[in-house]
């Protein structure tokens, strides 16, 4: 029984290797890229732990009859291709309530230095200046509305975050039965009045067709004058360009973007001269308890599907 890593940009991979070989299983890892699993050091893999790599139809044909399952490295699997996995009997697992705590920190963390504009503020300090007039407008947190786009474990956990700090909080979600008025204390809203009405809006669905560009120049014209946009989701809901006019314009009061649509940012962005957007290198899910629990948890769910054990975090087969 054999699981490999095709790709994995982690320093050090020594708590995947100790699940494997306590539980007997031959282990490897080759530092692959995109393309990894076409890698014929690949063949022959019972198991699969990818982090970036595309794993399609033509790789899973590749890896057949041998491949059983393939684990994913966090909650996204949109580098894996579901619907061929079902169809040809692949397990797809992944690691669903991993970050919950750090994602949350992290999209909170990016909202309240955008609104308190801490990147003009940090400058000011370092220029030994006092001139606040060019930092402003600042607002008291008690009187701002803060939106959550996606009421899933992480944004539950951001929506409660934000209510503790004062925030004026409300979610939408295309999920929540058509009707309900609340859930957890919280205001539901539709789309288009969480546009509306929120001071900071934090997204938190995920990417897939219908989520594609959701916030271009359209939905920025919805939103409401001077609002702050948070993504610590995917990079591809937002439309960088339409992101952009907006803050130009002065439409948007800023942003706080952990995802990009092409990571790294490119040197030669736009988005690095916009001073009220701070940008962070794809680390919201980075804690140092997230990490290793993650790295366990991806391991160990593999090899409970090849051994026949229960498994709580199974994508694929989908639950009919």
């Amino acid at each position: 029984m054999r699981v490999t890593i095709t790709d994995l940009d982690h320093d050090s991979w020594a708590i995947e290797q100790g699940v494997a070989e306590a539980e007997g299983v031959e282990f490897q890892i080759i530092h692959g890229g995109k393309d990894a699993g076409l890698d014929p050091r690949v063949k022959g893999s019972n198991g699969l732990l990818v982090q970036y790599a595309d794993i399609t139809a033509e790789v899973m044909d590749y890896l057949l009859p041998e491949l059983k399952v393939i684990g994913r490295y966090g909650v996204g699997v949109d580098t894996i291709d579901l619907d061929a996995a079902e169809q040809r009997g692949i397990v797809v697992v992944n690691v669903p309530d991993y970050g919950t705590q750090s994602v949350a920190d992290h999209a909170i963390t990016l909202a309240l230095a955008v609104a308190r504009n801490l990147s003009t503020l940090d400058a000011l300090a370092r220029k030994s200046t006092m001139d606040l007039a060019t930092a402003m407008p600042i607002h008291q947190f008690v009187d701002q509305t803060f939106g959550v786009l996606g009421f899933g474990a992480i944004g539950q956990t951001c929506a409660n975050k934000a209510r503790g700090l004062g925030f004026q909080t409300q979610v939408c979600d295309v999920m929540i039965p058509q009707g309900t008025t609340e859930v957890d204390g919280f205001p539901v809203v539709s789309q288009d009045e969480l546009l509306a009405t929120s001071d900071i809006i934090s997204v938190h669905v995920p990417l897939i067709p219908a989520t594609k560009h959701l916030f271009n120049d359209e939905t920025f014209a919805k939103m409401k004058d001077g609002a702050i946009i948070v993504n610590t989701a995917r990079g591809g809901v937002i439309d960088t360009d339409a992101l952009i006019r907006a803050v130009e314009s002065g439409k948007l009061r800023g942003a706080g973007l952990d995802v990009l649509e092409i990571e790294p940012v490119p040197a030669d962005s736009p988005l690095l001269k916009l001073n009220r957007v701070i940008l962070s290198p794809h680390a919201a899910y980075y804690s140092e308890e997230s990490y290793f629990q993650l790295k366990r948890r991806t391991m160990q769910n593999v090899i409970d599907v090849l051994k026949g054990r229960e498994c709580k975090n199974i994508v694929v087969p989908r639950k009919k």
